[in-house]
This record gives structure tokens, sequence and C-alpha cells, in this order.
């Protein structure tokens, strides 16, 4: 059975009716029935936390528009929350980012480089990462897959190949990740790795036999592994089409993102689009069990 097919049993068999109703989606679960804009109950905040531990996605429906100062009191649920990026004048919240296919209302050609997870660059990439879109273009959706389903369906020769690497951030002072290495919550095999931000890969490291991967190689594997998120016209992407109210709280190290060709769209095209991200440091640096 695939990692993807149990989490989505669990799914389906998992209703809080106390708090909330979860309803499987491809990647996930939608949950309804809680108001984020009010919720505090510690017991619920638990509970939440929990679901995205073991739904790695959660769409919450229906909540109409997050302020960024909410949006930062709902991140630190999960820990302590890290900003790395441009702070955008029109930011509601230093801790927000601000994206937009608008250069007056927020960072615009975001998420565009690549699949990814966020902040691969830093010695404990981020843990989670939260989504708000608070003004919905025509068109721009953003596009998750799991990680740990690609690892596990992995052909033989690509899965011996990638155990071997580690990738090496596009940062003069960066880390150096192991390519696959075990969710420090689930254990499930998963990958560090950003198509657009990495600078090298190393075969072995720190090892008798350690290589740097040739340019040739370099190219290859970065090929290698977008074709195992796009094979089969994509099938193990869900592409999020944004709703009014809609707020995701993804496992940032078991889902991998990239938004759509659409979200680059001008605004006189698809009309104004505004998303509000958060993330949230992490505390354990990539390790192989």
């Amino acid at each position: 059975m695939s990692v993807r097919v149990q989490i989505i049993k669990n799914c389906m068999s998992q209703f809080t009716k106390e708090y909330y109703e979860l309803s499987p989606i491809k990647l996930g679960c939608e949950v309804r029935g809680i108001d984020l804009n009010t919720e505090n109950r510690p017991e619920v905040i638990e509970q939440i936390k929990q679901d995205v531990t073991k739904h790695r996605l959660l769409v919450f429906k229906d909540q109409g528009v997050i302020a960024g100062d909410r949006h930062v009191e709902i991140s630190k649920w999960f820990g302590k929350l890290e900003s790395t990026f441009y702070k955008h004048p029109k930011s509601p919240h230093p801790d927000v980012f601000r994206v937009s296919n608008d250069q007056y209302e927020g960072c615009t050609g975001v998420g565009r480089t690549g699949w990814h997870i966020d902040g691969s660059f830093q010695d404990a990439p981020f843990s989670y990462a939260l989504y708000h879109m608070v003004n919905i273009p025509q068109k721009g959706a953003t596009t998750f897959a799991p990680l740990a389903d690609i690892v596990a369906n992995l052909p033989a020769r690509k899965k011996e190949e990638w155990e071997r690497l580690w990738m090496v951030s596009d940062r003069r002072t960066g880390p150096i990740h192991p390519l696959i290495y075990n969710h420090p919550i689930t254990k499930h095999k998963v990958l560090c790795f950003h198509l657009g931000m990495t600078s090298g890969f190393i075969y072995d490291y720190g090892k008798k036999d350690e290589r740097m991967a040739t340019k040739e190689e370099y190219r290859r594997i970065l090929k290698d592994i977008n074709e195992e998120f796009i094979k089969d016209n994509g099938a193990i992407q869900y592409v999020h089409n944004w709703s009014f109210g809609d707020f995701i709280i993804s496992d940032n190290l078991a889902v991998a993102h990239e938004a759509t060709p659409e979200t680059q769209l001008p605004r006189t095209e698809v009309g104004l689009r505004v998303l509000h991200r958060t993330t949230i440091a992490g505390t354990v640096a990539p390790r192989k069990l």
C-alpha cells in the first residue's frame, strides 16, 4: 500500500466531531467547521498539529480574510517563525511574506524556480509553511506533491543513486544536506532539495570515496528529480485552485510545492493576486537514520 493511499484512508476515518471535520483530497484533507480567526483552545490546537503531521497538508475552508497579525498567531502554534525573505512595504507583518503579480502589492516572480521545499539553504529547513490567499486572481494555482510517495516509488537505479547524493546550497556559506533523509517526526524517507537553489551535488559525502558531481551529472540529476514530479502527466501532483477563505497549513518537510505558470500573469490579465505566507524554523538538520 502506498503512503498516499494509507494517508487518505486515515483521513477518511478521522472525524474530530467536537472540533472540526476532515474530508480527504488528493493530498491531505480539507477542514471545515472551525474558525481560525477565533480558535485558541489548546486541545484544538494540539489536534490540528497532530493532523498536519498525519495528513501533511490541511486546507481550511471558509475562513474569510485572516489578518496578518492573526496569521502570525496561528503560525506560532507550530514553533518560532523564521523570516528570511524580502520585507515588502505592504506586508501586514514583518514575518509575513507578501507575494503578488503586482510589484507594488507584493514580491513578484516567486515560486517559479522549480520544485522545492522552503529553507533548504538553512542548517534545518523550515518545518511548516502556512499560506493564505487574500486576493484571488482568475488564474494562479499552487501545486503540491508528497515527498514520501516519490521516494517510495523511485526506480531502483534512481533510488540507489539518490541515497548517495548530498545537495549543496547555492548560498556561499550554506549547508550540505542529504538528498534523501528521514523526516524528523514520521521517519518516512523524504527529500531535502530545491531545483532552483542548488549549486551542486556530492556523492558519498563524508566517506572515503566522496566526490563532487560533474556539471553533466549535476544537470542530469536536477532533470531526474524534476521528472519524478511531472511524469505520468503530473499524476503525483495536487493542484490547489484557490477559493476565497482558503488557509493552508503544510508540513514543509513532507510536501514539496511549486507555483503554476499562471501565477506570473499580469494583474491586467487575471486580476490581482496577493498571497501571504509564513514559515516556521526547523529544529532538526536533515539526517539519515
